[in-house]
C-alpha cells in the first residue's frame, strides 16, 4: 500500500472520524509486522531455504526502495511537472546522504580493515530495521492524515494493504540471521518494534499534523538506510551461494521477492 495512494484522497479535513478507531487500525497495521514472525523463529533451515529467504528479503528491499523513491518523486515532481522543487529535492538528497554517510562513519571511523570487511548480523539487521522504521513512520503520517478526510469506505482495502506489506518487511529484518545463530526472541522482537511502532507513531503525529518536508525527510532516510545494507546483504548472499553451488537461488529469490512486493503494494 503506497503512500501516493493515499495522498490521492487528501484535501481539506471535512469530515469527523472517531480517533480511536484510527489508532486500532495504526496499531493493527504496525505490529501487523510480528505475522512473520513464527517463520522466522524456524532454527533448522537448510543451507538452501536460507539462502532462497535470504535472497526474497533482498528483492522486498529493492522494491521498497524503489517503492518509497516513487512516493518522493510525487511530492518533489508535483502536479506532472518535469521541474523539481528545489527545498525538497535538497531535503531529500541531504536526508538520503546524511543517514549513509553517518552509518559509514559509525561503521569504519577507528577501525581495522578486518572490523570493516566483516559482517555483523545484528548491526545489519539493526539498520535494516531502523529503515523499516522510517518508511514506515512516513506510511503512518500520510495514512493519519488522510484518515480525518473520510477513509471510512476504503477501511477493508487499506487494513488489508497494510497488513500484507508489513508483513513481508520482517523477513528482511531477520534475513542477516537466516543460516547464523539466532540472537534471543527477546532480540528479535525488539527489531520488530522498532520496524512496525513507527507506523503507530506516524498516525498519531499525522492525525494533527501535515508537513509533506517531513514525509520527504523520513523517505529519504529510509532509502539511505536500505542502500547502505543492501551492499554487505549481497555480498554475503553470494559468499554463500558460492559456498553452497546454489547461485541461481539468488536470482530466483531476488525477483520473486521483488514481485511479492509488488503484489502486496497493489492491493
Amino acid at each position: 500500500m503506497t503512500t501516493k495512494g493515499l495522498q490521492s484522497c487528501g484535501g481539506t479535513r471535512m469530515i469527523s472520524i472517531s480517533f480511536y478507531e484510527m489508532i486500532g487500525m495504526a496499531l493493527i497495521m504496525g505490529f501487523s509486522i510480528y505475522l512473520s514472525f513464527p517463520i522466522i523463529l524456524k532454527r533448522d533451515m537448510s543451507a538452501r531455504s536460507s539462502i532462497l529467504l535470504v535472497s526474497f528479503a533482498v528483492g522486498i528491499l529493492v522494491f521498497l526502495s524503489g517503492d518509497i523513491f516513487s512516493d518522493v518523486a510525487s511530492g518533489i515532481y508535483s502536479s506532472g511537472s518535469y521541474v523539481a522543487n528545489p527545498l525538497l529535492s535538497i531535503i531529500f538528497i541531504t536526508s538520503v546522504a546524511g543517514l549513509f554517510g553517518v552509518l559509514y562513519l559509525v561503521e569504519n571511523v577507528g577501525k581495522g580493515s578486518r572490523a570493516k570487511d566483516s559482517f555483523v548480523p545484528t548491526r545489519v539487521a539493526l539498520i535494516v530495521a531502523i529503515g523499516m522504521g522510517l518508511q514506515n513512520l512516513t506510511e503512518g503520517l500520510v495514512f493519519g492524515s488522510a484518515y480525518v478526510v473520510g477513509l471510512t469506505g476504503l477501511f477493508l482495502v487499506i487494513l488489508i494493504g497494510f497488513i500484507l506489506q508489513n508483513f513481508t518487511e520482517g523477513f528482511p529484518i531477520v534475513s542477516p540471521f537466516f543460516g547464523r545463530e539466532r540472537p534471543k526472541t527477546v532480540y528479535l522482537a525488539g527489531l520488530y518494534f522498532i520496524g512496525g511502532f513507527p507506523t503507530i507513531a506516524g498516525s498519531l503525529i499525522g492525525y494533527y499534523y501535515v508537513n509533506p518536508y517531513m514525509n520527504i525527510l523520513f523517505d529519504g532516510l529510509a532509502i539511505g538506510a536500505i542502500i547502505y545494507v543492501l551492499i554487505p546483504m549481497l555480498r554475503n548472499l553470494f559468499r554463500q551461494a558460492d559456498q553452497a553451488k546454489l547461485q541461481s537461488l539468488v536470482y530466483l529469490g531476488l525477483v520473486v521477492g521483488f514481485l511479492a512486493g509488488f503484489a502486496v503494494n497493489a492491493v
